[in-house]
């Protein structure tokens, strides 16, 4: 192991903590899409949206400096709809 890796751990997370939201109820200030997804074996839709939702948005799968200078909140992407 060199210096390059000590005290470095990547923090990759579960995207459905932050970007699945099925109690979100929309505004008319939204933007609304729609994504047909089909998920690898073994992974839940509810993590395959949130994925989609992170990625098209604010997400990344791994957490970096620029995280605290937006409104997470504000800015990011939601599943908060999967029909079967």
């Amino acid at each position: 192991e060199t210096k390059a890796f000590v005290g470095f751990k990547a923090g990759v997370k579960e995207y459905k903590l932050t970007y699945y939201t099925p109690d979100y109820e929309t505004k008319d200030t939204d933007i609304l899409a729609a994504f047909r997804v089909t998920p690898q074996p073994g992974v839940p839709p509810e993590e395959a949206g949130a994925a989609v939702a992170a990625e098209s948005s604010t997400g990344t799968w791994t957490t970096v400096w620029t995280d605290g200078l937006t409104s997470l909140d504000r800015y990011k992407g939601r599943c908060y709809h999967i029909e079967p």
